[in-house]
């Protein structure tokens, strides 16, 4: 009983503390949402409150009234897509390879996979504008103006960390599961598809979190690559049309960044399960 009531102040201020930083991070976004219901004159007041009593879905219809916002949001889920599919697979076959085989220079590339973290994006984005404007005169679809540059560099920056976090599920697999497949007849095809697979399927939603969010906010490669084909812009460049030199219109910036930021809640929702076993495998390996 002394153990209790020595523990439970503890506790408690524990609770307390992470109810407070919750509400701390949570803030900005309930700010976010309440601007995007406010009318006109109460976003503009010079006394913000954190409330309104006259609701308005006049800054959503701005929003929706803007002409391409529909393709630009087929754009981001088509470029968010495919990073999230391609860095799957790409990580998955690669974490395998460098957990499963014995080969020189494995070493040397796990380690050139977390310089490649460490890396800022903003150091990288010159060289690949560059990289980009050179690959599209050879390779025509995914050069500078197309979906192709936005897939290629979100591909690039989402794989290493993709690997070092699958290695970890594919090194929990036992071995004697891959040899006893093998006895029964299984082929290494058919084991990496039909038993490896869904058991680090956790590990790849995981990841497929992260890839998604980096990929769907991004604006910084979108602003740099797509130059002159605005209509294959995405949705980040949207927010653009709402920063005009007579006075930013911010109700309807934030009634875009809501509607940013639903895809990215329904596909987290859509994945949490696995997405809470995968970090619990992760750490727990």
């Amino acid at each position: 009983m002394t153990a209790l009531r020595i523990r439970r102040p503890w506790r408690l201020a524990a609770e307390a503390a992470a109810l407070l930083v919750a509400a701390v991070v949570a803030f900005p976004l309930y700010w976010m949402v309440l601007a995007a219901f406010k009318p006109a004159d109460e976003v503009r007041s010079a006394e913000p409150r954190p409330w309104t009593l006259r609701p308005s879905l006049d800054a959503f219809r701005r929003v929706f009234e803007q002409q391409d916002f529909g393709r630009y949001f087929l754009n981001s889920l088509l470029v968010a897509g495919a990073v999230v599919l391609a860095s799957g697979l790409v990580a998955f076959l690669a974490a395998t390879a460098v957990t499963r085989f014995r080969f020189r220079f494995r070493t040397t590339l796990l380690v050139m996979f977390l310089v490649a973290q460490m890396v800022p994006v903003e150091a990288l984005t010159i060289p690949l504008f560059f990289l980009m404007r050179d690959v599209g005169d050879a390779v025509p679809g995914i050069g500078l103006n197309t979906l192709g540059s936005l897939v290629l560099p979100h591909l690039a920056f989402s794989l290493p960390f993709a690997i070092w976090m699958l290695r970890g599920f594919v090194r929990a697999v036992p071995e004697a599961l891959e040899e006893a497949a093998y006895l029964d007849g299984a082929s290494r095809a058919r084991f990496l598809w039909q038993i490896l697979f869904p058991l680090v399927l956790p590990g790849l939603m995981a990841t497929s979190v992260f890839s998604f969010i980096s990929t769907w906010n991004d604006f910084l490669f979108a602003k740099s690559f797509i130059i002159s084909a605005t209509e294959n812009s995405t949705l980040p460049m949207a927010l653009l049309v709402f920063f005009k030199d007579e006075g930013n219109d911010w109700g309807g910036i934030m009634a875009a960044s809501t509607v940013m930021t639903v895809p990215v809640l329904v596909f987290f929702v859509l994945v949490q399960r696995r997405l809470v076993s995968g970090l619990g495998g992760a750490v727990k390996d």
